[in-house]
């Protein structure tokens, strides 16, 4: 089958995969691409939207996209950067606004009888975000919308679908945001909405089926949402040519290879358990440094995982666990964040020596759309909530080096923590928490006698992709409960505290 797409053009903007979210949530499929590699098949897509940038139109460093084929051609959205953009270099104006417009605004004005504005009224609640603003509109430009501080908020070009914006639809804080973005794609592109999870689940076993034909399959599974619902569509396209191999790394939650392993053979997966933990705690001995930990942790499991296919015969394939995030980091418009490749987590990297082809199929989803995935195919909800895990496990949660002992110890204090999340219903309105073990030791007292032992905090945050996060308002009753049970029950622990750090400035993981 055959999607209607939407392109999103990548101007480096922070926002760029939230719109792409809020397209998907409307069930309409979109591929966002970098400003400066429009793909070639730009005829396949049905609308396209330009996303902001940290870039000034005014600047030294324009980002000039060639939209020759596509403005006037096809309904087109473009956001903050994008609208000032084309008013500037098609006969408008862009000062510098007087202070900059960051944060939440109110609509003012709404042009009547203006399909653009459906169902959103004046007093509607937009997000802001740029220093620039748009004084004079472009050639053709019609005044759509404005706000008390800006004039020219939204603006549309006359004998064209084209439309442009000054604040963010994508963003939680713009109230009519969905409805908007369903106005201009749903309404005026006449993009049909049929992206759905059911309709994934199909064309994929159906695509996997053509591509691997009876050939073997290797997939490494992690216990996590990822990998466990990339090892559900392939058995579901291949069966037992799926050979999946779940190692332990020794730095798992407490008791996290037995319950997953069963949990596993439960789905009718062919699954291979191997316990590693001390080839792993062996390899990270006297090792501190954060990045040499995550090296080592990344090797040992590629020699682990190679071992292991070895001992499948004719095995063509390695099935990877990968999502769509990944593969636009890998692609973004300013060269980003994303040369770095979690090779331990997704076995990503792959020396030269595996000679396996490389299937994905998960790349084309979001974090939430693989659970959504999941949940058609009737997986477990408790796995598919699941929080996210990093791939090298309590090793980065152990701040400075490892011993068997503190992994026992850690084990035990986020077994707790975790426990009572589950107990008091809080887990499920957490993104992700967890525990660190403190290279300090502290005093305490316990009894009628003084102890030094270590010091563990406690992390629980909200967000929806990890790249920004708030830390949770636990409930001091929760926290005090777990904190004495932690002190009472973990022999080597007399100190709890909890993390209220938000990110930015400061990580999820502490290391």
């Amino acid at each position: 089958m055959q999607h209607n797409k939407v392109l999103i053009l990548d101007f480096g903007s922070q926002y760029t995969q939230l719109i792409a979210r809020r397209v998907r949530e409307l069930n309409i499929y979109c591929e966002i691409h970098p400003f400066n590699k429009i793909p070639s098949d730009s005829d396949s897509f049905k609308a396209v939207i330009l996303s902001g940038s940290p870039n000034s139109v005014r600047g030294e460093a324009v980002l000039h996209p060639e939209l020759e084929g596509i403005r006037g051609k096809k309904p087109m959205l473009a956001v903050c950067y994008g609208a000032q953009y084309l008013a500037h270099f098609s006969g408008g104006e862009v000062a510098e606004s007087n202070t900059r417009e960051y944060g939440r605004a109110n609509l003012s004005y709404i042009k009547t009888d203006e399909p653009f504005f459906e169902n959103i009224h004046e007093g509607s609640q937009v997000w802001m975000s740029h220093s620039d603003t748009i004084k004079q509109l472009p050639t053709g430009g019609v005044l759509l919308a404005s706000t008390n501080d800006v004039e020219n908020a939204a603006y549309k070009i006359e004998g064209e679908e084209t439309y442009a914006i000054q604040f963010h639809p994508e963003v939680y804080h713009s109230t009519d945001g969905y409805q908007l973005l369903n106005n201009f794609l749903v309404k005026i592109a006449e993009v049909e909405q049929d992206w759905t999870p059911q309709s994934f689940v199909e064309e994929t076993v159906e695509g996997l089926q053509e591509q691997l034909g009876d050939d073997k399959v290797v997939l490494g599974l992690s216990g996590g949402v990822d990998s466990s619902v990339a090892a559900m569509l392939l058995h579901k396209a291949i069966g037992k040519n799926l050979y999946c191999i779940f190692v332990n790394n020794g730095l798992l939650r407490k008791n996290e290879f037995e319950d997953v392993l069963t949990q596993y053979e439960g789905m009718g997966l062919n699954v291979k358990g191997v316990d590693a933990s001390a080839r792993f705690l062996d390899a990270l001995k006297g090792l501190s440094d954060p990045e040499l930990k995550r090296k080592a942790i990344g090797r040992v499991f590629i020699e682990v995982f190679d071992d292991e296919a070895h001992l499948i015969q004719d095995v063509k394939w390695l099935a990877q666990g990968t999502i769509y995030p990944d593969v636009i980091e890998s692609v973004s418009a300013t060269g980003g964040p994303s040369a770095t490749i979690k090779s331990h987590h997704n076995v990503g990297g792959l020396p030269d020596f595996m000679k396996l082809k490389v299937v994905e199929p998960l790349k084309a989803l979001f974090k939430d759309e693989v659970r959504r995935v999941g949940a058609s195919m009737n997986m477990d909800k408790h796995l598919l909530g699941r929080h996210p895990f990093p791939g090298p496990g309590l090793a980065i949660r152990i701040l400075g080096d490892l011993t068997e002992e503190k992994v026992r110890i850690l084990q035990e204090v986020d077994a707790i923590f975790i426990n009572n999340l589950r107990a008091w219903n809080l887990y499920d309105k957490v993104w992700q928490a967890g525990a660190m073990l403190l290279p300090v030791n502290s005093v305490g007292v316990m009894g009628d006698e003084r102890t030094y032992e270590k010091c563990v905090a406690l992390r629980a945050v909200e967000s929806t992709d990890g790249m920004t996060a708030d830390w949770v308002n636990l409930p001091y009753e929760f926290l005090q409960k777990t904190s004495n049970e932690i002190i009472n029950k973990v022999k080597g622990v007399n100190r709890v505290v909890y993390d209220i750090s938000s990110k930015p400035p400061a990580t999820i993981e502490w290391e």
